[in-house]
Order: C-alpha cells, then structure tokens, then sequence
C-alpha cells in the first residue's frame, strides 16, 4: 500500500530501522533536535563528527539529549564531511547526512571518485512533500545536485525517481515531465526532452513508472484542467512525480509548495552506496527527522 501522508512514512520507518547515521558537521541545534528525536523513536543511531566542543556546548544550552551518541571530532567542515563517507564505506554507517555545512562542500565528498559514495550511477535529490489538500505525496526531482541536466542525466532523474516512488509503496508511479506547455515546440527545447523521454518509456529504455511529457504544472496536477484542455494521458491531472526542466525551476516549485502552500517536505540524495541527506540550513528539526526517515526506508534491504 503506498504511503499518503508523513505520519505513515515515519510509521514504516520506524517499524524498519534502527539505521545508523552520519552526520558531517553536526554542531547545529536542529541537527541536534533531530538525532535526539530519531534515537528516541529508536529510528537511528547517530555519529555526530564536527566540533566535540561546540557540539556538547549547544546540547548543554538547549536540554538536548546526545549522551548515546558517539561523537567524532573533526572540527574542519571538509573533512568531517569526508570522515562521513569514510563511515558509511566502511559499513559503519548506512545513511550519510549533511550538517551545518555548505551542500556544494558536502556533496564534493559524497562524489569523490576515490573516498565519496559513487557506484555508476548519477546521483539526484529527490524530494518528496505533503501538500494540504492532497490525497497522496508529490515527488519533485532534482532540485538540488544536477544543475542543467542532459536528455542523459534526465533519463536517470527520472530512474531515480521512480524507485524512491515505488520503496514508498506507490507501484507504478505516474511521471509528468514538466514544461511551460503541454504542446510539443521546436523553440522550446525542454519540450522536446519533454516528448523523447515519454516515448523512451513507451518503449521500455524508462522502467517501472507511467511517463508523459511535456506537460505545463496544471494540467500534470489536476484533473479538470487536463480536461478543459483535452489531454488524453494516464498521468495529466494524476501525477506522482513531477520532472522541471532544470535545478532552478524544481528548487523554485519546491520553496513554493513549502513556503506559499505550507507543505510539507523531505528530501533524499539517491543513486550512491548509501542515501545521503541534504536539507537545508533553515530546515526545522521537524523536517530533518521526516528525511532521516526517508533515508532509513531507502537504506532498508527488499
């Protein structure tokens, strides 16, 4: 049965883990909040590498609970970072997750070709948000690591995406490839991508979701407005996972479901040894636990 709501996923979660995480850089009072709220709901066991000092100063101040952790020191952000993958390579760890850090910094270490997570394939954030209103949680991809990204790249967002969809219990999800129209134009490339990656699924080289594309974010949501325009398609007005053309417009749609539609969101770094968590600075600790939860269902063995 697919998970609808947040409530459900940190159930599931639960019920799977305890998972050990890595954190690089984690002397941050939200960081902390949410490693202290995962071991409670015995959802992971938590590394903390970063400044031993200011950790242990911050969890003082604010009553935060991190006598059960192990700590790490490593007060050079860089190499707290590396030391989080150096965990995780040698299994002593299954999730890594970014701290109080610069996510360019954080990721350079995650894909290091000799020390970082790398086994072939790409890796995409997924994010994934319950919107008030919805009946189901919306999955947006890549709104965080591939800038512009190729027919190639695209090609694995979407693979990537899918499978974060379907470990959520959603079994074949429906992809729309966003663009700002539903009409195929040779003067907007996107819609071209758009078009290439719904036939490359009519014919099986994307696997596991229905695909179709380009579709402008309306008619990709809702089902009247798919209607008023006449698109016949299995996935207009039913998306799950909705494809923008690039890094800005996904981080954009992404702020704005949070931020104007008051959604709620997780994220997850797909496609390497392990999940890798990248929320942002001025995520609450609230978010941060429902990504770590994320990360302990996708670090869960089918």
């Amino acid at each position: 049965m697919a998970i609808t709501t947040f409530a459900q996923l940190m159930e599931k979660a639960r019920e799977a883990g305890p998972k050990t995480v890595a954190i690089a850089a984690a002397q941050e009072k939200e960081i902390l909040l949410a490693a202290q709220d995962a071991e409670k709901q015995n959802l992971c066991e938590c590394i903390l590498v970063g400044d031993r000092a200011i950790i242990t100063e911050i969890a003082q101040e604010d009553s935060i609970e991190i006598r059960r952790m192990m700590i790490i020191h490593e007060p050079d952000l860089r190499l707290a970072a590396r030391k989080v993958m150096e965990l995780v390579n040698l299994g002593h760890a299954q999730i890594a997750m970014k701290g109080k850090i610069e996510t360019g910094d954080f990721l350079r270490a995650a894909l290091d070709k000799e020390a970082g997570l790398r086994v072939g394939r790409l890796l995409t954030h997924v994010g994934i948000f319950e919107i008030p209103g919805f009946d189901r949680l919306i999955f947006i991809s890549d709104a965080g690591v591939v800038v512009a990204p190729t027919m190639e790249q695209k090609i694995e967002i979407v693979q990537n995406a899918i499978y974060v969809a379907q470990r959520l219990g959603v079994e074949q999800p429906r992809v729309a490839i966003l663009a700002a129209t539903e009409m195929v134009n040779p003067k907007i490339p996107t819609t071209l991508d758009a078009a290439n990656l719904s036939k490359m699924a009519d014919r099986g080289q994307i696997k596991g979701g229905l695909i179709d594309g380009p579709l402008a974010l309306d008619n990709a949501i809702s089902l009247e407005s798919a209607q008023i325009k006449g698109i016949k398609s299995d996935v207009a007005g039913q998306a799950d996972i909705l494809i923008p053309p690039d890094v800005e417009a996904a981080n954009v749609l992404a702020k704005a479901i949070t931020y104007f539609a008051k959604g709620n969101m997780a994220g997850v770094v797909v496609g390497g040894k392990s999940p890798v968590i990248v929320s942002s600075r001025s995520d609450p600790h609230e978010t941060k636990l429902v990504s770590m939860a994320l990360g302990v269902l996708l670090a869960t063995r089918e």
